[in-house]
């Protein structure tokens, strides 16, 4: 299945829409509303297996202020350097707020970002936060342990004096499920195919943003995402190459099993939208 036979079609989910839902790739999204930039897990730069396998970790700052000039507010939901590499050099440039865990805070204030700009979110339950036209809601989460059971890269950032780093030194850290609340819209971005039930309530999402990588290691994750959240609409993330440049298309990668992620979500929530966007594509709520 290509993630074109499953592309959303038309772009706009309600009949009124008012929310801008950008894919950055992997498992970062622009949400924007009334002028103002929600980021979550922007990483641009998608650096080539090569370089991520041999040389120390480098922000395209160029790139960056091209594509993402201005955001009030960045979330950070775990801190592998493809959530995580680009949010000091966008937290610099755009001056945005940083949400996020202990990892992320040293991350950021270890590559100039100023303490007060960065917020740790990190804690046993819920965290609330309200920025700008934005209501998020920060739920404790884990990450899918697809690596031979285990988690890759696993413990916190907690001595980032050497950035630039190289990939195995973005670790984990703590990991998030936030809930969006915009415009009367309700959004929730899963950034890791793992759920934390006892951290989470049953609800009804308009879209749910959801990490396709590592579903397969999480037991019954598309039946539970259809159970904890209800969701209108799903748009799978984090099924991309994310070593292949920005300007080039999207290409699924065959270890993400789409057709059978598909089938299982359409089983589990039988009237849900679901579908995919290309590289900076959008849609509206």
């Amino acid at each position: 299945m290509h993630p074109t036979d499953v592309a959303f079609a038309p772009d706009a989910l309600t009949p009124t829409p008012t929310v801008r839902v950008r894919w950055l790739g992997t498992a970062g999204f622009a949400i924007e509303h009334d002028g103002q930039v929600l980021l979550i897990d922007p990483y641009l730069t998608r650096a080539p297996l090569w370089r991520v396998a041999t040389t120390r970790l480098v922000p395209d700052l160029a790139l960056l202020a091209a594509t993402l000039p201005r955001a009030c507010a960045i979330v950070v939901g775990h801190t592998h350097f493809d959530h995580a590499l680009d949010v000091p050099a966008l937290a610099r440039q755009t001056g945005a707020r940083v949400f996020g865990s202990r990892s992320a805070a040293a991350l950021c204030v270890a590559q100039g970002v100023p303490a007060a700009q960065v917020e740790v979110v990190e804690a046993a339950t819920a965290q609330v936060r309200e920025i700008g036209p934005f209501r998020l809601t920060f739920e404790p989460s884990a990450h899918s342990r697809f690596a031979l059971g285990r988690v890759p890269f696993p413990g916190e950032i907690a001595d980032c004096d050497a950035v630039p780093m190289r990939a195995p030194a973005y670790r984990c850290g703590a990991v998030f499920g936030v809930e969006i609340a915009v415009a009367g819209r309700t959004i929730y971005h899963l950034g890791s195919a793992e759920l934390v039930e006892a951290q989470l309530r049953p609800r009804t999402v308009d879209l749910a943003l959801l990490c396709v990588a590592g579903w397969t290691s999480s037991h019954e994750l598309p039946e539970r995402v259809a159970r904890y959240f209800n969701p209108r609409a799903v748009l799978l993330s984090h099924w991309d190459n994310f070593f292949s440049p920005l300007g080039h298309a999207a290409h699924a990668l065959p270890a993400m099993q789409l057709p059978r992620l598909v089938d299982r979500l359409t089983s589990a929530a039988r009237d849900v939208r679901l579908g995919t966007l290309p590289l900076l594509g959008e849609l509206w709520l």
